[in-house]
């Protein structure tokens, strides 16, 4: 059983899961931070991601990660519903789900597809899945608090 994930009950039907998501190029973040340039010029995007524990990462079309900013990292082999595909990897997203930020990379999918948020930002983030009530949920062996483990 994937651990981030709470089981629905029986005869109650499994469903999606959307959350709102905003995203930032972190060197314009911390040039704003510097004072270099004006808060309101961080390229940013805000958007509805599907939450998805079979992707890896935070996956997003090419068009936002060119309106990001983000840097190229490498290309990344990966397996899709439509089958391998080679994927470009791009650093320095600040991710920020429900009042909770991480840094991550971001996959750059082909024009069309869906926004996914991934398996390792939402462990990073300390989220688990509620398929029941179709949200984010704190995990709940921290109390629902944003919490790190280190073991």
């Amino acid at each position: 059983m994937n651990r981030s994930v709470i089981e629905p009950k029986p005869g109650v039907e499994m469903g999606r899961v959307d959350v709102t998501i905003t995203v930032e190029n972190v060197e314009d973040r911390e040039r704003a931070e510097r004072g270099e340039i004006p808060p309101e010029q961080v390229r940013r995007v805000t958007t509805e991601a599907l939450v998805d524990s079979g992707a890896t990462y935070l996956c997003m079309p090419e068009a936002m990660v060119r309106t990001l900013g983000l840097k190229f990292h490498r290309m990344r082999e990966s397996r899709t519903v439509s089958g391998p595909m080679t994927l470009g990897v791009y650093r320095g997203a600040q991710i920020e789900v429900q009042d909770r930020t991480v840094t991550d990379e971001v996959s750059a999918f082909p024009e069309g597809c869906q926004v996914l948020l991934g398996q390792i930002p939402l462990e990073k983030l300390d989220f688990w899945i509620d398929v029941v009530n179709h949200r984010l949920v704190g995990n709940p062996e921290h109390g629902g608090q944003w919490m790190a483990e280190v073991f």
